[in-house]
């Protein structure tokens, strides 16, 4: 891309606005953006989140020449490369920036860790145009929510700061997200620029919906003075990756402390000696959540913008406080850099036996992605977002972010158990008295979640990292009722039915949906990925054929009809497929195949009842299981026709074998 003098790329002609519409049909991928809330105003959602209750107690340069600095000059480059992140645009130049909290300096205990950490570093002289140029930033840096001796630092941030934070019964940090409980697929933006507009994926299906670089400049501009507006600021200097070979390293500066301990949860966290040798960051995300973009701005369809340059390196949000669009913006990003290394980056839950066999567990939502990826046989080494190179597997995050909603001890102890201190939960309700959590209200939202670091897992694995994959297992929760409980699959029905990426999902009672209704996301979340699905696809063929690795399709959802008159498959009979898919018994069943989708499925599974591994079997209505079969069957071919045109592989025959894979009527 051509630059201008600047050193930045030349600004692109206008292109045309970019018109969203929430309709079905209209191409957009998957959404799995939570519902409005209900509050009308910020007090009426605060209200929300207390549940009332009678009280039962009272209330009262180079990296390597960085390394070998002195201590000040490392801390004085490292604010200088704080204040050179937060620079403006048109400026030039970074705010005056020191560390430590504006109304520390009262306190006499403060001041004595100010004096060994807070250092004042100025910018270089400019024209004084306007206040951001007259003041200091003051910059919470990789502020500890759990050591010992800063343990209470995000915390006090959060509780004395921002409305709406509480400590609850477990010692995890409440939180509000504000007016969206969810992410905001249609308000993402990326830069179109001459090189992605060659590599990445645009137009039906996508989930990049394009501007130019120009918009993104006046919503970086925006997102910039902002956060140098305010007293003080949070930055993260942290880790995504744990391959150390392929590392990336993110800085996020934000202004909510909520926003600060979330990120610190989710990334992989430095050690002291890394932090100091940190560096010049390689993405750096601009989180001015609390502020609008300007809805006048060219491609800008809310008041709410995401915005990705790849060129730049940067991700800007304006107009959102829900703090998952970090961790998926930044998995975006891993979308991109790492296939360029021929490593393949995937939305899926990674977990390990005591031999060394790896499984990957791919599921959308409600599929039991996380419940059967976490065993308390195997070894967690991710629940999310995972790459395989050429020496195995490695988890992208350094955290897990689970669903809370109907959460219970009994139900998912190990997540339960990770609800402590150092965790956020954010949009939960709880009694105001007492602060324990109502995990089954939905009064703010049925998005509720936690954010805590993967040691909290007992059997997570650290580092967390594997060697390649034995077993590939889609998942989908067939409503339907017509797919096996479980299918082995070959090389082109893995392709097929990842680039599918099916489930099916129930309406609710408020709706007045009885059927259920078929989704596809391609790659099992085709919300995150950048390039078109058959390039993941393609890299997932040769991977699995070199090391070996063998693809399942596994049905978690209803048996014996479909959602209303069958039964959902009992989670006992699942455990049993997948430990049989663990050990390996499963591979020497005897099979037989279906209709339609040319399924092979075994015969006997111990500890399964034989009859439901057959779906006809359980249907008391035989010509309506048929016609549901190919009702089915016609969803997925008709979903299939976006990528029918791509080339996958060095030739067409790839691409004409997993057609073949699919439904065949």
């Amino acid at each position: 891309m051509a630059a201008n003098g600047t050193g930045l790329p030349m600004a692109r002609k206008p292109l045309a606005k970019i018109v969203t519409e929430d309709k079905q049909g209209n191409g957009m991928c998957h959404d799995d953006s939570a519902k409005g809330i209900k509050a009308q105003t910020i007090d009426e959602l605060h209200s929300l989140q207390k549940k009332r209750s009678a009280p039962t107690t009272p209330l009262e340069g180079n990296q390597g020449a960085f390394a070998s600095l002195p201590d000040d000059e490392r801390r004085r480059q490292q604010l200088q490369s704080i204040s050179a992140s937060l620079a403006s645009l048109t400026r030039g130049a970074g705010p005056k920036v020191v560390r430590g909290d504006p109304a520390a300096k009262s306190s006499q205990a403060v001041e004595h860790v100010a004096h060994r950490h807070h250092h004042h570093v100025e910018a270089p002289t400019i024209s004084v145009s306007d206040d951001s140029s007259l003041k200091f930033t003051h910059v919470l840096y990789n502020l500890s929510p759990a050591g010992y001796c800063l343990c209470t630092e995000l915390y006090e941030q959060a509780i004395k700061y921002e409305k709406g934070s509480f400590i609850t019964s477990s010692g995890a940090l409440a939180t509000l997200s504000g007016a969206k409980t969810g992410r905001s697929p249609r308000d993402k933006r990326v830069v179109m620029d001459d090189t992605t507009q060659n590599e990445l994926w645009w137009g039906r299906g996508s989930p990049n919906i394009e501007m130019d670089e120009h918009t993104f400049l006046v919503n970086r501009e925006r997102a910039v003075d902002y956060l140098n507006s305010l007293d003080k600021v949070f930055v993260n200097d942290q880790f995504l990756n744990w391959d150390p070979q392929n590392r990336i390293k993110v800085r996020i500066v934000s202004a909510r402390a909520y926003h600060s301990l979330f990120m610190h949860n989710m990334c992989i966290r430095p050690t002291d000696e890394e932090l100091e040798n940190f560096g010049t960051p390689d993405f750096t995300i601009y989180n001015a959540g609390q502020f609008p973009c300007n809805r006048y701005t060219h491609y800008m369809t809310s008041s709410t913008s995401t915005d990705l340059n790849l060129a730049r390196k940067e991700m800007v949000i304006l107009g959102t406080q829900y703090a998952g669009e970090m961790k998926k913006g930044l998995f975006s990003v891993m979308h991109y850099l790492m296939p360029k290394r021929q490593i393949l980056s995937l939305h899926s839950g990674c977990n390990m036996g005591i031999d060394g066999d790896v499984a990957l567990f791919f599921g959308l939502s409600g599929t039991g992605k996380t419940t059967l990826s976490t065993d308390h046989n195997r070894y967690l080494i991710g629940d999310d977002e995972h790459c395989w190179s050429d020496y195995g597997v490695s988890n992208i995050e350094g955290g897990c972010y689970a669903k809370c909603i109907d959460l219970s001890r009994e139900k998912e102890p190990d997540i339960w158990n990770a609800i402590k201190f150092g965790t956020v939960l954010e949009n939960v309700v709880f009694d105001e008295h007492t602060r324990e959590v109502e995990y089954g209200d939905k009064s703010v939202t049925e998005n509720t979640r936690a954010a805590y670091p993967i040691e909290y897992i007992p059997n997570a694995k650290l580092p967390c990292i594997g060697p390649h994959p034995k077993n590939v297992i889609l998942l989908a929760c067939d409503a339907f009722g017509v797919l096996p409980p479980v299918s082995k699959l070959n090389l082109a029905q893995t392709m097929y039915h990842f680039i599918s990426g099916y489930t099916a999902l129930v309406a609710g009672t408020e709706d007045g949906i009885k059927e259920p209704t078929a989704t596809f996301s391609a790659c099992f979340g085709a919300a995150f990925i950048m390039l078109h699905p058959t390039k993941y696809a393609a890299m997932l063929a040769e991977k699995m054929q070199k090391h070996g690795a063998t693809g399942w399709l596994v049905n978690t959802g209803w048996s014996g009809g479909s959602y209303g008159s069958g039964n959902r498959i009992k989670l006992a009979y699942t455990r049993r497929i997948i430990d049989a898919i663990h050990s390996g018994s499963l591979l020497n069943a005897t099979y037989e195949k279906t209709d339609v989708f040319g399924l092979e499925i075994p015969t006997e599974i111990e500890g399964v009842p034989s009859e439901i591994l057959r779906p006809e079997n359980t249907w008391g209505d035989k010509k309506a299981y048929k016609n549901t079969l190919l009702k089915l069957g016609g969803l997925f071919k008709n979903n299939f026709e976006t990528f029918t045109n791509y080339k996958i592989g060095k030739d067409t025959m790839l691409t004409q074998e997993i057609l073949a894979a699919g439904p065949n009527f």
